[in-house]
């Protein structure tokens, strides 16, 4: 008989291949039930089994057997609070076996990263992370034990203290935590050095950095990346949900359309392609139908993060905040990372007039996103409802210093002025609103412009300053709902004018107004910024 020569197998190495040899009738037997998802049958022809790989398929086996039967007894994944309490009955036994091989020191890497699951669904969070460590130490190239290993890092400092493996999956890792945990411009620099380290056309780096851009809401920079990508692999599924998200926003129904179209027609049963068909009926607002097809994905993989936010979105829209309020607790159970889950909550709860709540669930979503002018807007919102107007000042003067996306952290800012009777704080603040509006170029039709107009022709009239009110009415007269009384004011100037009343020239310092708005410029008092901007509630 030939005998294949052992080309200096160490002992232990030996043994192993003559078990995986002994064992491979009943591996490839059990290999075909656990293909079909008969995890219990599988497990069964795998007792007695020695070599790594068939212990592996064993205890991974009975693991997946304890899953199943779990979503089976969760009937409606959204129902009573107590039918998200069904747990895994498997878990603790297979902990029990797993502990006494990793103590013997007998886990492969595929063991250690098993162990590792099976403790972070014990919600032993210290010990897996360990776990994961030596398996991505032992098996470096077994990318599932650093994703997992991913989940369970909450922030920077905690990234520091692991002793990860030296090898090129390190980097890739750091880049995915880096994005996970929105450090976008070290994930970025990673991804770059990927690139220039020979992964130029690794269409999974190009994904990710899309994501970044994502993000960081630079929504045309990943819109274009999201093209490229779909021109050098058009069959790709991974990711284009997030595309979806995108397009989404910059509601382009008939990108998003043939998206959707064009994924069914790939594979209709894959979780993203339920996402994109979801948000598709979500922008046409057949919000029933976009729950059903995120349903549909969570059935499909009910650890999927995006589908459970999203549906999260989708019971707000109908209104039903208590099946909203679960389905954002679900995301968060998944990812504890995910910032719009806890947005989502907050402003659940915001409709629920509940603000204690709510400002504990806007204060988690800013840890995770500080420079979010979102985050710190709804903040500043809640503490103006619960009166802590000192706090709402801070975090909508904040907001504006971060680049406030929405235009609105100035306005809100200087209606509390306005409350709180600083009237020249009130009109800087709406000057320096106006000054923001039309340098951005956005319309003048902006929801608070003619606000700030009308108190600011107010403004100038208390201070007799009669050029500058009369051009801040004249604005008025552009809208609609401050045009009676803009008109109003200008019969009054005239009038003052006629009486011989002059300007004031006490004021001093002027803050002018962009030029286009009058062909006068428009001064005001120049008073001293709210020192607030270093300081973050």
């Amino acid at each position: 008989m030939f005998m294949v020569p052992s080309l200096n197998l160490t002992s232990a190495e030996q043994k192993g291949r003559i078990e995986d040899a002994r064992d491979l009738d009943a591996y490839t037997l059990a290999k075909s039930y656990f293909d079909l998802k008969e995890y219990d049958r599988a497990a069964y022809f795998l007792r007695g089994c020695k070599s790594q790989k068939a212990y592996f398929l064993y205890m991974y086996s009975r693991y997946l057997s304890g899953e199943k039967k779990k979503d089976d007894e969760t009937v409606d994944s959204l129902g009573p609070l107590e039918k998200g309490q069904v747990k895994n009955e498997a878990l603790r036994e297979l902990r029990v076996e797993l502990s006494k091989k990793h103590k013997a020191r007998e886990l492969d890497g595929f063991g250690l990263y098993l162990y590792g699951v099976v403790l972070r669904k014990l919600d032993l969070v210290k010990e897996a992370i360990d776990v994961f460590v030596e398996a991505a130490h032992v098996l470096p190239l077994h990318w599932g034990a650093w994703l997992e290993l991913c989940n369970l890092i909450t922030d920077k400092e905690m990234l520091k203290f692991l002793s990860l493996p030296d090898t090129w999956m390190k980097e890739f890792f750091l880049a995915h935590i880096y994005t996970e945990l929105q450090l976008i411009e070290e994930a970025l620099q990673k991804y770059q050095s990927l690139i220039d380290a020979g992964f130029s056309k690794s269409t999974y780096i190009i994904s990710q950095i899309a994501v970044a851009y994502h993000n960081i809401r630079d929504i045309d920079k990943a819109l274009s990346i999201f093209n490229e990508l779909r021109k050098q692999d058009p069959y790709r599924i991974e990711n284009m949900d997030t595309f979806s998200n995108l397009l989404y926003v910059r509601s382009m129904k008939p990108e998003l359309s043939y998206l959707a179209h064009n994924l069914c027609e790939i594979d209709k049963y894959r979780v993203e392609t339920c996402c994109v068909i979801g948000n598709y009926y979500s922008l046409r607002s057949q919000h029933e139908k976009a729950a059903l097809y995120f349903q549909r994905a969570l059935k499909l993989n009910p650890r999927y993060l995006g589908a459970w936010t999203l549906m999260g979105h989708e019971y707000m829209e109908m209104k039903n905040t208590s099946a909203a309020i679960q389905a954002y607790r679900h995301a968060i159970e998944v990812n504890k990372r995910d910032y719009r889950a806890w947005y989502g909550l907050g402003q659940t709860y915001e409709i629920l007039k509940m603000p204690f709540y709510c400002l504990y669930y806007y204060r988690r979503a800013h840890q995770l996103r500080p420079n979010d002018s979102r985050m710190l807007v709804a903040l500043g919102e809640c503490y103006e409802k619960l009166n802590q107007l000192v706090e709402a000042k801070k975090c909508y003067w904040r907001a504006y210093a971060v680049g406030d996306v929405e235009k609105m952290a100035l306005v809100k800012l200087a209606k509390l002025h306005e409350q709180l009777n600083e009237s020249e704080q009130a009109a800087q603040c709406y000057i320096k609103y106006i000054q923001d509006i039309y340098s951005c170029g956005e319309i003048v039709e902006h929801l608070e412009v003619s606000t700030a107009f009308r108190y600011l022709a107010q403004y100038y009239f208390k201070c007799k300053l009669w050029d500058e009110a009369s051009a801040c009415a004249q604005k008025c007269c552009a809208f609609n709902d401050t045009r009676e009384e803009g008109k109003a004011l200008l019969r009054q100037i005239l009038q003052l004018r006629n009486q011989g009343e002059t300007s004031s020239t006490e004021i001093a310092s002027p803050f002018f107004l962009p030029a286009s708005l009058s062909a006068n410029s428009t001064p005001t008092r120049r008073v001293s910024p709210l020192n607030l901007s270093s300081v973050t509630p």
